[in-house]
């Protein structure tokens, strides 16, 4: 299932909810950050156009031998070179220190916004498409407020000084020297705005895609090699590569138009100033060091305008990760919290009448219409092949899929209960685990944060896995690596065991427990297991019951969605052996 972007959501509305994310603390860094930018600029520009004049002025004072005040444009220059050296590292300082904060808290916003969505939003998204929505595309966003927002407002607060200025010393000069400004720093962006669009959708598309198959890649070169496909997966990431490279050549091809076009406008600038200001110096009303200072003072103006350009010709790539971002960000959760808390329950008893489920709304049914009980303490076994049906009902108990039917939890529609309240009632261990790149007992403690050493070797030794705590080299410190790549299939289900029996939770489901393990180990996992499911209320998914049968009470099949058989453990027993 792909995410897209709310029907009205033009630019201007999520550029407005771009912006709308920033909180106050943000706001006041960035406000704080384009003013030193402002203060370095203007002083850049306040250098330059004194020292033409301080120049000027002492050339025409060596060559008439008067006498003028040194000290005063000296020292003025040496503020100004302070300021701004100063207010660029200042600037530089309170700006990434804002725009740090904000891409943090972003990531912690989109983290939050996705948690509600698995898995049932989520299952048609890969992992690394959404791992690029939370890094890459959050990054981007990076431009829109450190490139785009303070140099638009560096340049507008500059365009008004400096024309002031003009205004003051040679009106004459500000009409033309405001068209250029206006040219090179709106008419030019835009231009180059609208010819980037394409092109930076481009690069975000075909950059998204160059990693999806780099992890495609990576996670199946076994695959590739075996079946002799290497060659032709490299071509793919050649073809991709190649689009990606030309979709930024033709963005880079627009930054060096940009550049050169804000070059030619501060040169036009240069000879306006000449052409207004020589006769204004020929008629007496204004003098050589001020020209010169009015000439440096065009030319340095476009300083501000310079990184506009380049950032409206990335602003397509930007909007476009703010619309993938904003896209997933609103993507509905499956099932719906409940507004009021949850009502207190009458005991642990399952009853499932009706239940239909499917994971496409135009897909077919995975469940349709299974009745089931689990009465408190009971222990029931669901067998059925793969694909019957057994860990999407699972997940339905768990509230990860909405579902239609009822399906009531001690006494209590499950639609009435709180997911948090339901999952700490309910303890599942999935027929895939999934274990985090942290320590052993960080994994362990994920079912309850508090447990202490004797509740963590408890649960070790009742999922079997004392002898493997004992090898390692760092006991329960150490790491188990990505998706527990550095531990086996049978080791990493017997860690989602004792996980599952930490948690105390009064209803477990076992998906597959005995899958991948040795005959040994499965013998004393299974009595381990029967030890550890007294009191509790059990449903064991399998798809051959086997040894297991012993431990059940009861046996139902799972075919096509529905339950087409229940037997006693005894019946299903005698004719597993059979």
């Amino acid at each position: 299932m792909s995410a897209h972007p709310r029907s009205g959501d033009t630019d201007t509305a999520v550029v407005r909810r771009l912006f709308g994310l920033l909180r106050a603390e943000d706001r006041r860094w960035l406000l704080a950050g384009a003013a030193l930018a402002l203060l370095s600029m203007l002083a850049g520009i306040g250098l330059l156009a004194v020292s033409g004049h301080f120049i000027t002025s002492m050339a025409l004072v060596g060559a008439g031998g008067i006498a003028i005040n040194y000290y005063t444009p000296a020292a003025l220059i040496r503020l100004l070179a302070i300021l701004r050296t100063g207010g660029r590292y200042a600037e530089r300082l309170a700006t990434h220190e804002a725009t740090l904060r904000v891409l943090a808290r972003l990531r912690v916003w989109l983290f939050a916004r996705l948690v509600p969505l698995a898995p049932a939003r989520l299952g048609g998204l890969r992992s690394a498409e959404l791992f690029s929505r939370l890094r890459a595309d959050v990054d981007a966003l990076e431009h829109a407020y450190l490139g785009v927002l303070i140099p638009l407002a560096v340049a507008v607060a500059t365009t008004l000084a400096v024309l002031c200025g003009a205004l003051y010393w040679l009106p004459l000069l500000a009409l033309p020297l405001g068209v250029l400004m206006l040219a090179a720093g709106v008419l030019l962006p835009r231009w180059m705005q609208r010819q980037g669009k394409t092109p930076g959708e481009a690069v975000v598309t075909h950059a998204e895609e160059l990693r999806l198959l780099a992890v495609d890649g990576l996670r199946g070169r076994a695959e590739l090699a075996l079946y002799g496909a290497e060659a032709a997966h490299a071509a793919r990431v050649d073809a991709v590569a190649v689009k990606l490279r030309e979709a930024r050549r033709r963005i880079d091809r627009l930054q060096a138009l940009g550049a050169g076009g804000v070059a030619l406008a501060a040169q036009c600038a240069v000879l306006a100033a000449l052409a207004c200001g020589l006769p204004a110096l020929e008629r007496g009303a204004l003098q050589p060091p001020a020209l010169t200072m009015l000439t440096l003072l065009a030319l340095a103006a476009f300083e501000a305008i310079a990184p506009l350009p380049d950032a409206w010709a990335l602003w397509g790539s930007t909007l476009a990760s703010a619309r993938r971002l904003l896209a997933l960000a609103d993507m509905p959760a499956a099932v719906d919290e409940p507004a009021q808390p949850s009502p207190p329950p009458c005991g642990n008893d399952l009853a499932i009448r009706g239940l239909r489920l499917r994971h496409d709304e135009a897909g077919p049914w995975v469940l349709d219409g299974v009745d089931l009980d689990l009465p408190q303490g009971g222990r029931l076994a669901l067998v059925g092949t793969s694909g019957a049906g057994k860990s999407s009902l699972a997940g339905a108990l768990l509230r990860l899929y909405p579902c239609d039917g009822s399906v009531m939890l001690g006494g209590v529609p499950l639609e009435a209960w709180q997911g948090d309240e339901v999952r700490a009632r309910i303890a599942l261990v999935d027929q895939q685990p999934y274990l985090f790149d942290a320590s052993l007992r960080d994994n362990l403690r994920l079912a309850r944060p508090e447990a202490g050493d004797a509740q963590l070797a408890l649960a070790i030794r009742r999922a079997q896995l004392d002898d493997y705590v004992a090898g390692l080299p760092q006991g329960l410190d150490t790491r188990v690596g990505e998706n527990g790549v550095r531990v086996s299939g049978g080791e990493a289900r017997r860690i989602a065991i004792a996980r599952a029996l930490l948690a105390d939770a009064p209803i477990l489901i076992l998906d597959e427990p005995l899958e991948g393990l040795d005959a040994g180990t499965a013998a004393r996992l299974y009595r381990a297991l029967d030890e550890a499911m007294r009191g509790r209320s059990v449903l064991l998914i399998t798809h051959r019951l086997g040894q297991l049968s012993a431990l059940v009470d009861e046996v139902a099949t799972l075919r096509e969605g529905r339950i087409v058989e229940r037997r006693a453990v005894v019946a299903a027993y005698q004719r597993e052996m059979a």
